[in-house]
């Protein structure tokens, strides 16, 4: 800790700011409604019948229309990181959707690798960007020879650093709110998002057609990374359980210990193929989810899809170790869905960013809504608003939309 980082060198109303909203924060968290907001979770990814569906939003790149910069009132760069931690909390709460968090100040474990770049060679070199969040990148993978750099990392836990970051935030939060450390394994399963990276999208199907050997080379890289970091956060002794978040709030899992770490048949794992959208069902279970479901098998229960349709490859995520959530997309036709899981799973019902932020009112939404929630009555199932970019300066709409599809929710609970 530089002297400039030392707490009596942080300007006391910074301290004093961002306590007492870590105050108002932890006395949500822990109040009867947002228990009653994590049963209504826990209920319906267990598959019993909630009070209602679970109702959720991601505002994810609108947060700067939401609370902008010049807003923050602390002028400490951790108390300003804190301050916009909290203040989103906060508006969420505001937004009155069935958003939960916990009682403790989370600090991520820090990870240190053995080469400079997670593959050993760049990615995300941007190559140009726009404001509202388009991006273009360089692919590091330019020929098929090129697969050759592609390079195996080996992690290992900083645990001098975490605990530097951890003692920081006590320091700052006082006793306003507990600190915890939370372990993840550095790396996911999300194969198709490396591979696209590393490759891009139009060179990586050619290759899957043309030249198979490569891709599967390329893939059994990546799942060997993955493992290899699954075992070294287990070995590591740092897992944390992750069955008290949005989407998997659930009962814990295979019995977790209390007095040792957690291992990974105890958390919750999410992955998808959105990059593999236009790839055929054989293909994706070749290329793709032969390797993830190696990566699944270690963890205690699997959400699977994103922003994909998936409506010709029910079958195949069905078949994926431990599937808990199957995530239907705007796109993915929710009747075949339905058919496919029956009450076996919890259906995961995204909904169009476009289509509730774009229109002047909710109406086209809210025929969308009623015909969904009436096919899904009787079933499991969460409905979910994720991936916005904008609210066209409407930071009222995600409030309009929770109040619409919480009333729906109700009237066919």
């Amino acid at each position: 800790m530089t002297t400039s980082d030392k707490p009596s060198n942080w300007p006391t109303k910074d301290v004093s700011l961002v306590r007492e909203l870590a105050a108002r924060v932890r006395a949500l968290a822990s109040s009867d409604e947002y228990e009653a907001r994590r049963q209504r979770w826990r209920d319906v990814n267990e598959r019993r019948r909630p009070d209602r569906a679970p109702v959720w939003c991601r505002p994810a790149g609108v947060w700067p229309e939401i609370i902008a910069d010049d807003a923050l009132e602390c002028s400490h760069p951790l108390c300003r990181q804190a301050e916009l931690i909290l203040r989103r909390d906060l508006y969420k709460d505001w937004v009155g959707d069935d958003h939960i968090m916990a009682p403790w100040w989370n600090v991520g474990a820090v990870w240190q690798r053995d080469q400079e770049h997670t593959w050993g060679v760049p990615t995300h070199v941007s190559t140009g960007a726009t404001d509202l969040g388009g991006f273009r990148y360089h692919h590091p993978i330019e020929t098929p020879q090129d697969y050759e750099r592609i390079r195996i990392p080996t992690f290992a836990y900083d645990r001098e650093a975490t605990e530097r970051i951890a003692s920081r935030m006590t320091d700052l939060l006082g006793e306003a709110m507990p600190v915890r450390i939370t372990g993840s394994p550095p790396l996911g399963p999300q194969l198709s998002v490396y591979l696209e990276q590393l490759r891009g999208m139009g060179p990586m199907m050619e290759d899957m057609a043309f030249r198979p050997e490569l891709v599967h080379r390329a893939m059994a890289k990546l799942t060997e990374a993955v493992l290899r970091a699954q075992r070294a956060a287990e070995d590591a002794g740092i897992l944390t359980t992750n069955h008290h978040e949005p989407m998997f709030c659930s009962d814990p899992l295979n019995d977790p210990p209390y007095e040792r770490p957690a291992q990974l048949h105890n958390l919750w794992v999410a992955a998808n193929s959105q990059e593999f959208d236009q790839v055929s069902p054989p293909m994706q279970e070749e290329f793709l989810l032969s390797y993830q479901k190696v990566l699944f098998q270690q963890f205690g229960a699997t959400q699977y899809g994103c922003c994909e349709n998936l409506t010709t490859k029910t079958d195949i995520v069905l078949r994926i170790p431990n599937l808990r959530i199957f995530v239907s997309s705007f796109w993915t036709d929710l009747d075949t869905v339905i058919e496919a899981c029956g009450k076996d799973y919890t259906i995961m019902w995204r909904q169009s960013s476009t289509q509730v932020t774009m229109p002047e009112d909710l109406e086209e939404h809210r025929r969308h809504l009623e015909a969904g929630l009436m096919r899904l009555q009787g079933h499991c199932y969460q409905v979910v608003l994720r991936e916005l970019e904008t609210l066209f300066g409407r930071p009222e709409r995600l409030r309009d939309w929770a109040k619409l599809a919480i009333g729906i929710a109700e009237q066919y609970a």
